[in-house]
């Protein structure tokens, strides 16, 4: 069995995300190795419950462990102190998909906060809104709206020993997700219907 403190960390996310009532979507986690770099990266993608497939609004969440945090840990792990702590780089985005019209930036804004929750001594910082248009053969225009929020935890020697100092952070990080997402689902945004899905999927 492979012990590493990102596979701790990528099991209390799960958890957390579940004990908030939120449900994974089909076929979207990914963990990947750049072969040439070394860098390890975990994402995943929650919905409220009762969401079409796919989702019209979802949290996409993003860990990246980048070499030189592999190398400090390592480092740790075999009794040598790391220069600088290893570093787990995370993103979240709020995505709006199938939208039947451009929808209005500020309206979305409006209701995410301008931080995101606190993980270790920093908060996640929201970045500007990207708007996506695809133009249909149909001759419909289908958007999407996506807002990120960035940061990282710089993972100390407490933590390192013992990675369930976070899980109370990474509970808050689920819950905050979660009524986001409620925030974003009661807007009242021209989605395509359901039934619609599959043929613009």
């Amino acid at each position: 069995m492979i012990d590493h403190i990102l596979l701790d960390l990528i099991g209390a996310l799960r958890d957390a995300f579940e004990e908030a009532l939120l449900e994974q979507q089909a076929v979207e986690e990914r963990f990947q190795v750049d072969v040439f770099l070394g860098d390890l990266s975990f994402e995943t993608s929650y919905s409220l419950p009762g969401e079409s497939n796919p989702a019209r609004v979802r949290a996409d969440l993003t860990l990246d462990w980048p070499t030189w945090s592999q190398s400090a840990y390592r480092s740790w792990s075999i009794g040598e102190p790391p220069a600088e702590p290893p570093e787990l780089v995370i993103g979240l985005a709020f995505r709006l998909q199938r939208l039947s019209t451009r929808p209005d930036p500020a309206s979305v804004l409006a209701v995410l906060d301008e931080e995101g929750p606190e993980l270790g001594p920093e908060h996640l910082e929201r970045t500007a809104p990207t708007l996506e248009q695809v133009f249909e053969h149909t001759g419909e225009t289908v958007s999407a709206l996506e807002v990120s929020y960035q940061g990282s935890i710089r993972l100390e020697e407490q933590m390192l020993e013992d990675p369930t100092r976070l899980d109370e952070q990474i509970a808050g990080l689920a819950r905050w997700v979660a009524s986001a997402l409620v925030r974003l689902t009661d807007l009242d945004l021209p989605f395509l219907p359901p039934e619609e899905d599959n043929e613009h999927a």
